[in-house]
């Protein structure tokens, strides 16, 4: 079971933002071995998801309202700890981020950036493919509807 919380930059508690740039850096710098600029300047602008298992951070998005990163609303960062995917909580933090951007934004039109191998995770969430794939920070991806 996961707790979710939706919240703005300013309503982080500096521990929410501390666990939530880790499990970012854990996943997409250490576990992909992919050298990038995480903290992007975006973060304030978006709505955080936090997922917590007891008192710890197992999965988080970020999401952006229309305009504010691509012309539809967004879902991005989509991260689970390692340890904690059998569980299927990128299931119940997708979910809860499609959820967020109905209730906060009033939008049902999303668009991701999908890393390609988990094109079929999306698709099972109602996403769909859009044009060709392309390299972002040297991994696949492809944009996705929903």
């Amino acid at each position: 079971m996961v707790d979710i919380k939706v919240k703005t930059f300013q309503e982080l508690t500096l521990q929410q933002l501390y666990d939530l740039l880790q499990l970012r850096s854990e996943v997409f710098v250490v576990e992909q071995d992919c050298v990038y600029q995480d903290v992007d300047g975006k973060d304030q602008k978006a709505l955080h998801v936090l997922g917590y298992s007891g008192q710890k951070l197992v999965a988080y998005t970020r999401l952006f309202k229309p305009g504010d990163y691509f012309e539809k609303a967004s879902i991005g960062r989509v991260v689970v700890r390692s340890h904690e995917r059998k569980f299927k909580y990128g299931n119940t933090i997708m979910n809860a981020s499609i959820e967020a951007i109905k209730t906060h934004y009033n939008e049902t039109e999303i668009k991701i950036s999908a890393q390609c191998y988990l094109k079929k995770f999306y698709n099972n969430l109602g996403f769909i493919e859009v044009g060709e794939a392309y390299l972002e920070d040297g991994i696949p991806h492809i944009s996705m509807l929903r």
